[in-house]
């Protein structure tokens, strides 16, 4: 599942994509002034040797970050705290003394559950195989001062892959999943290919529904979802006999889930796995999906909006600044603009993390929120909006690993 292959880069437009969206990228979108104030550094709550973070937001405004911990013994522990009124509180820890298996691209999450309850998952080792991994999902009611025992959502029994997990709210407390299953390439005579897989999460820890939602994917890019008004939305990147890697979405349904349909046809034909995928927010019926694509050997941020409940999705709009590597990420400020965040090399081993904010197809300038390194151990920045500002979160990897944080008020239009 973490086979990636290097990616087309487009060095020679860096210099100029700090000053010019036009320079480098002809096809990015009208641009007016800067209409955001400058970030703000936040003191993230998680120490030294800790990356991978995570964010969400419940219904009372409270936001929860997750991280991976390293400890000074070389153990590992899952942690959380929560931010509200300007400050954190105690951190919890939400799983430890495991065989974990840390990756910088597939890493653990927490969700908040339509009766207020936490939902957390983590990747685990299963059997001696180099990529014989699962699935742990914990619950927690008591803001994760106790989590219950974990359970293991795909229920195959075999030492194969299984990973990046997305969860979402169902109905009476239930926890939604979808995620990347290698189990066809334990079975004898089978293809080597991944699979996107779902189940539901009772509140007792029992599982049903367990389905296929699309037979073969990406071996190793992120999977998000999204509910709406309609039922719930999953994006990933797709793999096809002939190699393409675009962004697919399928929806739930009265009637079940719905096939696979491209969110747009990019046509990117890459024979490797660029661990890179895709984002989605949704706000009533309005859904918008990030992602990156170097189709035509072009690299690009590219934003698409539905506003149908996912399906159907207008032509897209690139955002980026002419050379990103990616790892976008999305949410709907509070006036239903959406915020795209993503890192744009600078050099060979500088990175920004950028934001820009898109409405009706205009956009403004982006905005800078902290330059971090171009390696993977960056990891995938987070982001999300509560209230009137904008979070994000992300791995520094000197001195040593570690999580940083900043927050950018929005504007008020």
């Amino acid at each position: 599942m973490h086979r990636e292959t290097a990616l087309p880069s487009r060095a020679a437009c860096t210099a100029l994509a700090l000053v010019t969206l036009a320079a480098c990228a002809g096809d990015t979108p009208n641009s007016a002034s800067t209409a955001f104030a400058a970030p703000i550094e936040m003191t993230a709550p998680s120490p030294m040797g800790s990356n991978t973070p995570s964010l969400v937001v419940d219904g009372t405004g409270r936001m929860h970050l997750s991280w991976t911990e390293r400890r000074a013994d070389s153990s590992v522990a899952i942690r959380l705290a929560s931010f509200k009124d300007g400050a954190w509180d105690s951190t919890r820890t939400i799983a430890e003394n495991r065989s974990f298996f840390v990756n910088w691209a597939d890493f653990p999450a927490v969700s908040v559950l339509s009766d207020g309850a936490l939902a957390a998952h983590w990747l685990e080792r299963e059997g001696g195989g180099k990529y014989a991994y699962g699935v742990r999902v914990v619950r927690s009611t008591d803001m994760g001062k106790s989590w219950s025992a974990a359970v293991t959502p795909h229920t195959d029994g075999l030492e194969a892959e299984h990973g990046f997990v997305t969860m979402w709210p169902q109905a009476n407390g239930a926890l939604g999943l979808a995620w990347l299953d290698g189990r066809k390439s334990a079975m004898p005579d089978s293809t080597r290919e991944m699979t996107v897989r779902t189940a539901v999460m009772n509140t007792d820890g029992t599982l049903a529904r367990e389905a296929v939602l699309d037979a073969r994917s990406c071996d190793c890019c992120q999977v998000a979802s999204a509910s709406t008004t309609a039922g719930n939305v999953v994006v990933y990147r797709d793999r096809t006999a002939e190699e393409i890697r675009d962004i697919a979405a399928v929806r739930s349904t009265s009637e079940g889930w719905t096939a696979p349909v491209p969110v747009h046809a990019d046509n990117w034909h890459y024979s490797g796995c660029p661990v890179n995928g895709p984002s989605i927010a949704a706000r009533g019926d309005t859904v918008a999906v990030a992602w990156f694509t170097a189709a035509h050997d072009t690299a690009r941020v590219l934003l698409a909006i539905s506003t149908d409940g996912g399906a159907n999705f207008a032509a897209p709009t690139r955002v980026d600044d002419g050379d990103p590597i990616g790892r976008a990420v999305i949410a709907f400020d509070a006036s239903g603009a959406a915020l795209v965040g993503w890192i744009e090399r600078l050099s060979a081993d500088s990175a920004s993390l950028r934001v820009r904010r898109v409405r009706n197809g205009n956009s403004v300038a982006a905005q800078t929120v902290s330059v971090l390194s171009a390696a993977r151990q960056s990891g995938f920045p987070r982001m999300v909006v509560t209230g009137d500002t904008a979070y994000f979160a992300w791995t520094a990897i000197k001195p040593a690993l570690h999580v940083q944080m900043a927050k950018l008020p929005l504007p008020s239009r």
